[in-house]
């Protein structure tokens, strides 16, 4: 499995790694974690805990991105090293992100999400700048 998709896995556990996060200050705030209604409740989160529920949600909506990206690179045949260290850098801001969330810091957690943004364009136009692997018979 290549470098990118390993980070896919990655990318892939960071919005459950967030939920298991969540659910602490679930616990914190409320006492418990209503599993019936777990949307309602997380609305209801303050500080810390609204701030880990909105990077959770972040980190779904970033994640569709990068994984499109990441296969239009791989199906396109981009260049390997540099969708490995794109792939890398990504998953590198996105660790980064949440826990800036949360620490309530706004402009570290622009800057990590613009890295990150930074690296999936980096993966496309290193899939447009790739050898064609395919063509359309013409």
């Amino acid at each position: 499995m290549t470098v990118p998709f390993w980070c896919l896995v990655i990318a892939a556990f960071l919005p459950y790694v967030l939920s298991g996060v969540g659910g602490y200050y679930k616990m914190k705030q409320f006492g418990s974690v209503d599993i019936k209604n777990p949307r309602q409740q997380a609305a209801k989160l303050e500080g810390v805990g609204s701030r880990v529920q909105a990077a959770q949600d972040n980190s779904w909506e970033a994640l569709a991105v990068f994984t499109v990206a990441v296969f239009i690179a791989h199906f396109a045949g981009a260049d390997a090293q540099a969708s490995a260290t794109a792939a890398m850098l990504w998953v590198g801001a996105r660790i980064a992100h949440p826990i800036i969330y949360m620490m309530d810091i706004g402009p570290l957690r622009t800057l990590a999400f613009v890295v990150a943004l930074g690296a999936v364009i980096w993966l496309l136009v290193l899939a447009a700048n790739a050898p064609a692997m395919m063509s359309l018979p013409g």
